[in-house]
């Protein structure tokens, strides 16, 4: 009787161990959206890096630098998508960028609503599945691109206003860029270290 009431235990701490051991499934729906947003920062940043350059040419240097910060923000948010995908055992395609570039200020509108619809929509939806899918490292990564958009999007919109109102003067001539989660500063207001991942204000990337 004990011989046998020993086996059920054995096999009872055998079924909890395997059981304990089971690999966690794969965040399905996470994946999808880590794709979607790699491409769509891939593709911000080599628009915004266009954008700067037209912005240049029109004798726009406050909103080139601008938006030169933004495409390295923007860069920097593709790169923690694309380890995610790869910890995750996906490798990121190749993305080729597509854009139009206008006027300056017609780019800055499109800044605006791009970035709009990110904080206000595609991100929170993202975070939102991550969150139920258990999916942390993805939660992070979406979580610096949010903020940081959100700070972009106030940007433009400065942006925007100084350019109709005639006081570009006005606006900031250098900006910070965090090289770890993308947070983006303006000269005036530069955070040591960093308010969303506490890398040191020296790790910062100056745009100016």
């Amino acid at each position: 009787m004990k011989r046998v009431l020993l086996i059920s235990s054995l096999m009872v701490s055998i079924v909890i161990f395997f059981s304990g051991c089971q690999p966690t499934p794969k965040p399905v729906k996470t994946i999808e959206n880590l794709k979607v947003a790699f491409k769509g920062e891939s593709n911000a940043s080599a628009k915004y890096a266009a954008y700067a350059q037209k912005a240049r040419e029109e004798g726009f240097p406050a909103i080139a630098v601008l938006f030169t910060a933004a495409s390295e923000a923007e860069k920097i948010h593709a790169g923690n998508h694309a380890k995610v995908l790869e910890k995750l055992g996906v490798k990121p395609e190749e993305v080729k960028p597509e854009f139009q570039v206008l006027t300056t200020k017609e780019n800055l509108q499109d800044a605006i609503t791009g970035e709009g619809y990110e904080m206000e929509t595609m991100y929170p939806g993202f975070l939102t599945v991550a969150e139920e899918e258990k999916a942390n490292d993805a939660k992070t990564s979406f979580t610096f691109a949010l903020d940081t958009e959100k700070k972009h999007h106030s940007f433009y919109v400065s942006a925007m206003a100084a350019l109709e109102g005639g006081t570009l003067s006005s606006l900031p001539v250098a900006y910070y860029v965090c090289p770890k989660c993308g947070n983006t500063f303006d000269e005036a207001n530069v955070k040591d270290p960093c308010d969303f991942c506490q890398t040191p204000k020296d790790k910062f990337k100056k745009f100016m």
